[in-house]
């Protein structure tokens, strides 16, 4: 037997000790995993009380626009922030819940404050984004991203023939 094969020598920045140990695929290969897994996750904001606070969004594309559609109760209007980056529309906001209750005994104020902020990439090459319109009603956020021209699906009916 020689000595190197006694040695775990580094060769192409592993050493072989790694390469023919059974778990070390298996680990590089879950580090890789998670890696992919969390990469593109947004972690939710954390109200003051430990409650987790993510808008559910919509994206629904029609003939001639693209309709986002935020679901934000108890925020308001001015507490939301929109902005069209590049191809990414982003809806930042802070949701502030404050409760009070007076009884005859006691007196009891709970205040909790939390900021959000959701990106949603779309085609930069669909959407005119100096035409996008904005409406808040009842804590439903709807934005309005119209299509250019050329992006707009013209249909037409094919017709079948016998063969």
């Amino acid at each position: 037997m020689k000595i190197r094969d006694l040695v775990p020598w580094k060769e192409r920045g592993v050493s072989r000790w790694e390469e023919e140990h059974p778990f070390y695929g298996l680990q590089q290969e879950m580090n890789r995993l998670f890696d992919e897994f969390t990469q593109n996750i947004e972690f939710p904001s954390v109200l003051g009380n430990g409650q987790r606070f993510t808008p559910r969004v919509d994206v629904k594309e029609t003939d001639t626009a693209l309709e986002v559609t935020a679901e934000l109760p108890g925020i308001r209007e001015e507490d939301i922030d929109l902005t069209m980056t590049q191809s990414v529309l982003t809806i930042k906001g802070e949701k502030k819940v404050e409760k009070e209750e007076k009884k005859e005994n006691y007196y009891r104020m709970e205040r909790s404050y939390g900021s959000f902020s959701r990106s949603i990439p779309l085609p930069r090459e669909m959407v005119d984004t100096e035409k996008a319109e904005a409406t808040f009603k009842d804590g439903i956020l709807v934005i309005t991203l119209p299509k250019l021209p050329e992006a707009q699906v013209v249909s037409r009916q094919i017709p079948i023939k016998q063969a």
